[in-house]
C-alpha cells in the first residue's frame, strides 16, 4: 500500500516520503504546517489515492478524548427505565461510537483524520496516547475490549498553536508542510484552473509572493486564500495589465480575498501613502 499523489493533489516529494513512512511504520503521521496548505485535503487525497474510506474526527476547543472512543448517554438511560422501556435492559443501546471506535471496528481499512488536535486541551493528546499505540480500549460499562481489527491509517493535523506534549509526539511520524514555491504552487493553481492564461498566471503569483514576503504583515495569505484570488480574477476576466499597482493604491486587486485584517490592509494603505509622498 504506497501513496504516489492523486490528480487533484499535488504532493511534493518529501510528502509522499512522509506518508509511506507512516503507513510502513504503523504510526500516525503528525502534519503541521501554516493555515491554508492542505493539511486537511492531504488526508482526503491520501483516502482517494490508496481506494480507502476516511473518517473524520473535527477537533473543537471543547472536544475531548473519550469522545473520540465512546460516549454513554445516562441520560436517556435514566428516562428510559422511569417510562419502563424494555431496551433500559441493555447498556449497550446507550452507548454511542466515536471515530476511533468505528475505525477500528471497520469491514476493512479506513483512514481516520484527527483535524487541529491543537485547538483541544493540553490533555487531550496525552488522553489518546494508549489508544493509538495500541490500537484497542475497554468499554467499563459493557465490560469489553474493542481492538483495531484493521490497523487504521491515522493522520492528526495541526497547526501549532499550542505545543503537544514529547510523549504524543514520540509516537508519531512527522512531517512540517512548507510552503510551496512559484513553480510547485503553479502546479497546484493549474489542477484547480486548468488552462489559465500562463501570463495572468505569472503576473497573480509573482504579485502574491510580493505580498506574503511584505514586512510587518501579520497574517500571510495561505495557497487556499490565493486559490480564492485567482478565482475572482477570472471570474471578472482580468488581465496581467489589470493587476498593476502603483503609488497611488497598493492594495491589490480584490485584496479582500487575501487580506484578511484591518492591520494589513492599512499596512498596504500606509505604503501608498509613503509612496505618494516620495514622488
Amino acid at each position: 500500500m504506497r501513496f504516489d499523489g492523486t490528480g487533484d493533489y499535488i504532493a511534493t516529494e518529501d510528502l509522499m516520503v512522509a506518508v509511506n513512512a507512516a503507513i510502513a511504520l504503523e504510526r500516525p503521521l503528525l502534519v503541521k504546517g501554516e493555515p491554508g496548505t492542505g493539511k486537511t485535503e492531504l488526508a482526503r487525497q491520501i483516502a482517494a489515492g490508496l481506494g480507502l474510506p476516511m473518517l473524520e474526527w473535527n477537533i473543537k476547543s471543547t472536544t475531548k478524548a473519550q469522545q473520540g472512543l465512546y460516549e454513554y448517554d445516562a441520560v436517556s438511560r435514566l428516562r428510559d427505565s422511569q417510562l419502563g422501556a424494555a431496551r433500559v435492559q441493555d447498556v449497550a443501546n446507550y452507548i454511542r461510537k466515536g471515530k476511533l471506535w468505528q475505525a477500528f471496528t471497520a469491514e476493512g481499512r479506513v483512514v481516520l483524520l484527527i483535524d487541529e488536535i491543537d485547538k483541544a486541551d493540553i490533555e487531550f493528546p496525552n488522553d489518546l496516547l494508549q489508544e493509538l499505540d495500541k490500537m484497542e480500549f475497554h468499554v467499563y460499562e459493557t465490560d469489553e475490549t474493542v481492538r483495531a481489527v484493521n490497523r487504521p491509517i491515522v493522520i492528526i493535523t495541526s497547526n501549532n498553536e499550542k505545543d503537544l506534549p514529547d510523549a504524543f509526539l514520540r509516537r508519531c511520524f512527522f512531517h512540517y508542510i512548507r510552503f510551496p514555491d512559484a513553480e510547485t504552487l503553479a502546479r497546484i493553481v493549474e489542477v484547480h484552473y486548468p488552462g489559465i492564461k500562463p501570463a495572468l498566471l505569472e503576473a497573480a503569483l509573482e504579485q502574491f509572493f510580493e505580498i506574503r514576503e511584505t514586512p510587518g504583515l501579520r497574517k500571510k495569505p495561505s495557497t487556499s486564500e490565493v486559490l480564492d484570488w485567482l478565482k475572482l480574477l477570472l471570474a471578472e476576466d482580468l488581465s496581467p495589465k489589470d493587476l498593476q499597482r502603483d503609488g497611488k493604491n497598493a492594495l491589490p486587486k480584490l485584496h479582500g480575498a487575501l487580506l484578511k485584517n484591518e492591520q494589513d490592509v492599512h499596512l498596504f494603505e500606509r505604503l501608498a501613502f509613503m509612496a505618494r509622498g516620495r514622488s
